[in-house]
C-alpha cells in the first residue's frame, strides 16, 4: 500500500511524484529512464537531517535536493551496472556523495 504524502516544498512546488510506503517506511520515486523505482529509507533521511523525520519532512528534503537524489540514483545504476527494470534503494551515503559535489544555491538562484 503506498500512501501520498502532501508537503509543499519551496517555492510552492506540487509533489514530484515521490510517495511514501509505510509498509517499508521508506519514500519512493520513480526512474522513469531505467523503467524501475527508487527507495530511500527513513533511516537514511534521519542521519541526512540528524533528526527523526516525518515522512513529510522526507518529502520535503527530496523535493529541495530532488536532482542529488536522482543523480545518486543513476550514480548507483551505473557503479552496479543493474539492468533496467531493477529496482534499487539508496542510503544516506549515496545521496550525501551528490549533496556534497552539487553546488550550493539559494532559493530562486540558477
Amino acid at each position: 500500500m503506498m500512501a501520498h504524502v502532501e508537503a509543499s516544498p519551496p517555492g510552492g512546488v506540487a509533489n514530484v511524484g515521490a510517495v511514501w510506503r509505510p509498509d517499508i517506511d521508506a519514500l519512493a520515486f520513480q526512474l522513469d529512464e531505467h523503467s524501475a523505482s527508487c527507495m530511500v529509507h527513513r533511516r537514511a533521511f534521519r542521519t541526512l537531517l540528524g533528526f527523526d523525520p516525518a515522512p513529510a519532512d522526507c518529502l520535503r528534503h527530496f523535493c529541495e535536493h530532488e536532482h542529488a537524489f536522482r543523480s545518486a540514483a543513476t550514480a548507483k545504476i551505473a557503479h552496479k551496472e543493474l539492468p533496467p527494470g531493477t529496482n534499487l534503494h539508496l542510503t544516506s551515503r549515496d545521496i550525501a556523495r551528490k549533496l556534497l559535489s552539487s553546488p550550493v544555491t539559494g532559493y530562486g538562484e540558477s
